[in-house]
């Protein structure tokens, strides 16, 4: 079963479906050392790795497994990153979230108002019941992120991740439809 892959607006964000040309500037972003810091993998080292990513996220809605989106700032027009939910179990109603987002764009409110977009058409289109998410326990922003969205740090999983060598701890959270509360204001970073 195919799961499609939404267009979503926000105030100041779109939130669309990838395409080939998104290729370099998906390269650039996950080539970042500094952006991929607390990931769970190394920086992409070559540009190949961002056409397969395309692909698969191509797959995934195909295979109805997830959807992940590229979200462009609306005002100018440029890839500032991607948001996802993928893990997608139609019969316990339940996905996984993810964002990835250019370190110029940090501090501006956009993570959370891409996810906030992702997770209202989640709950609303897929009737989803729990959305889950990872971060890296030193990712305090992305923490934040996740409980300015009313998820729920649920434990820790520990020296989950070995990426060059360093281990690394994982926070959990989780979000409950009947916790879901969606904002129409956007968070201008705050």
């Amino acid at each position: 079963m195919s799961l499609s892959t939404p267009t979503l607006d926000t105030a100041r964000l779109r939130l669309r479906p990838f395409n080939d040309s998104d290729a370099s500037a998906l390269f650039a972003l996950h080539s970042n050392a500094y952006v991929l810091r607390y990931w769970d993998s190394p920086p992409w080292s070559e540009r190949l790795r961002a056409e397969r990513f395309i692909t698969a996220c191509r797959q995934i809605a195909e295979a109805g497994t997830g959807t992940r989106l590229a979200v462009d700032r609306i005002s100018d027009g440029a890839f500032i990153g991607w948001c996802s939910l993928t893990r997608w179990n139609p019969d316990y109603r339940s996905a996984s979230m993810g964002y990835c987002l250019d370190d110029a764009a940090w501090g501006h409110g956009y993570a959370t108002e891409a996810a906030r977009a992702l997770l209202q058409w989640a709950f609303d289109t897929l009737e989803m019941n729990r959305v889950q998410a990872e971060t890296d326990t030193r990712n305090a922003a992305s923490a934040r992120v996740l409980e300015k969205l009313g998820f729920v740090r649920e434990g820790t999983l520990r020296e989950d991740c070995v990426v060059n060598g360093e281990v690394s701890d994982s926070w959990v959270y989780g979000l409950i439809r009947r916790e879901w509360r969606p904002s129409l204001e956007p968070d201008l970073g705050r």
